[in-house]
């Protein structure tokens, strides 16, 4: 109704006017661009000081950027509609006018999203280092759904049926579905773990395999880890979100070194208690990656054969400072329960037997003993025995 008035206003204004609809109609729509366009400039301009100045509204950089390009599409628009309602056009020409007025519409749109989206990436890769190396991909990969979504609308407008468009586009897809089955589960297992960030570019972790490393890069198709070795293994991502991942960087860096211990059941417990801790305090201050901060403590845990064992609890600012602290002070106690005068026994088995089994056991031996002594040969009982076997 609104569109009809003012198409009906602006014939009865041309008609009062003594001059060629041709001449009338061009002359208000440049008139309509020579005021619209500047006045789009200068409220764009300052809508974006206002929001800059006296708000914190993040999004109004990206808002303003999306705006500028979204309403000079539809002033020009707007021009076209204004020539439409004033010449005096056939219908193809009025068609063709309605179909680039549409197009001018659907363009509009699609500049405004594809802005919108951009900004949405570029705000998410500034946080994320992982999503930075993949913006170029993510930002074609949102830019063609959004040209294909205002393809499919302006067809659409014009009257042209897209219902068999959208079935060749769903065969296709599940064609290319299963074509592609295993590179699509490493990607979606990609966007998993660029979303959930269960591990991130400098993380160290252990997979399932009892492989260590640090991630050098999470990507969408897989994930670069360099090993202690200073080997780079390249693990698929479908494969590393199905396992069970140990990170030892969350839920920050430092983390508690174990030490398992064993002492002989001779010992003084207090005393092997107190001479442990001396030594972790000693070693975590001096060893660099230590934390000093980091209270080791003790627990006995273990009558085992043939030790009393426990465990010691050691600070370190990340795993691998772990394992050189953990080294440092396995000397360092060594040494010291040496000088103490402290065992760490060896692997201790204890058999006992009847005491008839013994008894014979002594008689057969010293048979063996006379019958070497006796001989006249000089053989020993080994040689005499590997003699009656021949």
């Amino acid at each position: 109704m609104t569109t009809q008035y003012l198409q009906h206003v602006l014939q009865d204004l041309v008609s009062k006017i003594a001059l060629s609809p041709w001449v009338v109609g061009p002359a208000i729509a440049l008139l309509w661009l020579a005021i619209l366009l500047p006045a789009k400039k200068m409220l764009l301009a300052r809508s974006h000081r206002y929001l800059a100045g006296r708000t914190h509204w993040a999004w109004a950089e990206s808002l303003i950027d999306a705006l500028g390009p979204t309403v000079t599409i539809i002033v020009i628009g707007g021009a076209f509609a204004l020539l439409a309602w004033i010449l005096p056009l056939n219908s193809h020409t009025e068609h063709a006018l309605y179909v680039m007025l549409v197009g001018a519409v659907v363009l509009a749109m699609m500049v405004f999203a594809d802005r919108i989206c951009r900004g949405l990436l570029v705000r998410m890769a500034s946080r994320s280092a992982a999503l930075q190396g993949e913006l170029g991909l993510i930002r074609g990969a949102t830019r063609g759904v959004v040209i294909g979504l205002a393809i499919m609308v302006f067809l659409d407008s014009v009257g042209i049926s897209i219902t068999p468009l959208i079935a060749s586009l769903g065969i296709g897809t599940a064609a290319v579905a299963l074509a592609l089955q295993d590179t699509l589960a490493n990607l979606f297992a990609g966007i998993y773990m660029l979303a959930e960030k269960p591990i991130e570019a400098g993380h160290f972790i252990q997979l399932e395999s009892s492989e260590q490393g640090h991630v050098e890069h999470v990507g969408w198709r897989s994930t670069q880890i360099r090993m202690l070795g200073d080997t780079v293994v390249v693990v698929p991502n479908s494969k590393l979100a199905g396992s069970v991942i140990t990170n030892f960087s969350l839920p920050r860096n430092e983390l508690g070194i174990t030490v398992e211990v064993g002492v002989d059941y001779g010992s003084d417990l207090e005393k092997v208690e107190a001479i442990t801790l001396e030594v972790a305090r000693e070693v975590m201050n001096r060893v660099p990656g230590a934390a000093p901060e980091f209270e080791a403590h003790v627990r006995f845990h273990t009558f085992a054969d043939s030790s009393v064992n426990f465990k010691i609890w050691l600070g370190a600012r990340n795993y691998v400072a772990g394992l050189k602290l953990k080294h440092e002070f396995m000397k360092c106690l060594h040494s010291r329960y040496n000088q103490e005068g402290i065992v760490i026994p060896s692997p201790i088995r204890t058999i006992d037997m009847p005491d008839k089994l013994l008894l014979k056991l002594r008689e057969h031996f010293r048979e063996e003993v006379a019958v070497s002594n006796n001989s006249s040969d000089g053989w020993r009982p080994a040689e005499r025995l590997k003699d009656r076997g021949k």
